[in-house]
């Protein structure tokens, strides 16, 4: 049994643990945003779920340019979303119903509206307030041309002139200016916002944007000549650890400096990578010395395939224990298509091109959705290692895909010139109550709308309902605690094509039909369905068992 006692320094290692993204958790003071008021008055539901600690998404001061992640003060509380009092209260309820806290760190950037970004904008080209960022001349007769051709993930130039002529780098947002992490000040004001929250009883860190921190800022900045420029998928063409600003090996120092002072603590602060990087890179993030876990998409990114999935699980489990860490699985966040409405579109789907039709083409299945994203939940809960939820897929909500253009608040949106929806269809705030403005949110309408059929996914239309999505997870997670020894896996000799079968210690056993029909179920106790069986000796499609 996984011991997840306060003390035990490795209670990260098979957590479950819970997303909170706090604008769209639960509205305390009714002015139809998410608060820290709120998440506490809640944290009951995560304690009964069954979940271990609870990540929250940032709550610091900040004019949400994306979503919260320009932070103007990472040692603050956004006043709409509370106070430093509030937070407190938030960390002591939470470690009296027994979960952790965790929360997110934004190192790669601040806001514009961060004390040292309005200073530089203050001082002259080359002074030393603007040393803290990436500010450079431009190219061109006059400067008119960007310093380079490095792109924002957003879409765009990842550089924006100010008006005495200077280019600031930007790597998301414009909102979002760079920092030049090879400055000390830099290194020495994140090393006190750690212990600032660490300090306040938070448990462990998820670090945004982990591979970003370290450029090769020499003179001349190099251009990338498109390739690899705004994201993972083009960084093996690059030699590993030697692109231009992302997963360069120097971001590996900043994060063992990191550790040894999380270590100060006991139990020490966990912490966790965001690093989009090939899978020969990830686990140097998570090497005991630096963060000790990094998040690892590969199973959220595939595809409802049998075979794609079981590579994805054994490169996983193997990259991990490489460096003794832990796997983690993750089927939904903040920044994509809920896996309710992802798992049943076709092999291949242009996301973006589905978010703008509203979800239409092509056209989804609800039931369908729900059914394999109901069997893919069972299927990470059986494997060794960390778990991590996202609010509201213990209720099986699907992506709210036909937000109309007007409510969208994603800079996504306008900066791709409307060719990408953006993410706020997965930051629908949730149903609690099958009625009100805001289905139990708050007292008053939410800031993004809900649809009418969030009422039957409410917390209160499924709590104690007999076969609902939200009793399934707390019967797993109840039983998954119980259940879970050691940190390895079998895979089952002989299983059909498009089934998984693989045991854990001590002696239980998980099993996925992926294929279209019905398939024999192998002798054993049941101990869990992702659906009720009609046959007890078969094994339907879309569907996962735990068999004792």
């Amino acid at each position: 049994m996984a011991d997840l006692s306060s003390r035990n320094p490795d209670w990260w290692r098979q957590a479950v643990v819970y997303q909170v993204y706090p604008r769209s958790f639960a509205d305390a003071d009714g002015d139809g945003v998410g608060d820290l008021a709120g998440v506490t008055a809640r944290l009951d539901h995560l304690a009964t779920l069954g979940a271990d600690a609870l990540w929250l998404s940032p709550f610091y001061p900040s004019e949400l340019a994306d979503g919260g992640y320009d932070v103007a003060d990472h040692r603050g509380v956004d006043p709409r979303l509370g106070t430093l009092d509030d937070f407190d209260a938030l960390v002591a309820q939470a470690h009296r119903l027994g979960l952790k806290v965790v929360v997110d760190l934004v190192p790669n950037h601040t806001s514009h509206r961060h004390p040292w970004f309005q200073e530089a904008l203050l001082s002259a080209p080359g002074s030393a307030a603007r040393a803290r960022y990436v500010f450079r001349p431009g190219r061109g007769r006059y400067g008119e041309l960007p310093p380079t051709d490095w792109s924002s993930v957003f879409g765009g130039s990842a550089w924006r002139r100010v008006p005495d002529g200077d280019w600031y780098l930007h790597l998301f947002a414009p909102e979002q200016p760079d920092l030049d992490w090879s400055h000390p000040e830099v290194r020495a004001d994140f090393r006190t916002t750690l212990r600032f929250w660490s300090d306040r009883g938070v448990d462990g860190f998820r670090v945004d944007v982990a591979h970003g921190l370290a450029k090769d800022l020499g003179e001349p900045l190099r251009d990338v000549g498109g390739i690899g420029a705004t994201g993972e998928e083009a960084l093996p063409l690059i030699a590993p650890g030697s692109h231009p600003y992302w997963d360069r090996d120097e971001v590996h120092e900043i994060f063992r400096d990191w550790r040894t002072l999380l270590d100060t603590y006991d139990p020490p602060r966990a912490a966790v990578a965001e690093a989009w990087v090939p899978d020969t890179r990830r686990a140097l993030y998570a090497r005991p010395d630096e963060l000790g876990q990094a998040f690892d998409f590969g199973y959220l990114e595939t595809g409802w395939d049998a075979d794609g999935l079981r590579r994805a699980i054994t490169a996983a489990l193997a990259e991990a224990h490489t460096v003794g860490a832990s796997a983690t699985w993750v089927l939904s966040n903040h920044d994509v298509v809920r896996h309710a409405s992802r798992l049943v579109l076709p092999p291949g789907t242009d996301l973006d091109a589905w978010l703008r039709s509203g979800g239409t083409e092509p056209a989804t299945d609800p039931g369908a959705g729900l059914r394999r994203a109901r069997a893919a939940t069972l299927l990470m809960l059986a494997l060794p290692g960390s778990a991590y939820l996202y609010q509201g897929e213990e209720l099986g909500l699907p992506e709210v895909a036909d937000l109309p253009p007007e409510a969208l608040r994603d800079p996504v949106w306008e900066q791709s010139g409307h060719t990408r929806k953006g993410r706020d269809g997965s930051r629908v705030p949730l149903p609690w109550t099958a009625g009100g403005p805001s289905y139990g949110f708050g007292p008053g309408p939410a800031w993004l709308p809900q649809p009418e059929s969030f009422a039957r996914y409410a917390v209160e239309a499924q709590s104690g309902t007999e076969g609902s999505t939200l009793e399934l997870y707390r019967t797993a997670l109840r039983l998954r605690r119980k259940l879970l020894q050691g940190e390895a896996l079998a895979w089952t000799p002989g299983t059909p094509p498009g089934v998984l079968d693989f045991s854990r210690a001590p002696g239980w056993r998980c099993l996925t039909n992926l294929t279209g029909e019905p398939v024999a179920r192998p002798a054993g106790e049941l101990l869990l369905s992702s659906v009720p069986l009609a046959e007890p000796d078969v094994l339907p499609p879309d569907t996962t068992v735990w068999l004792g």
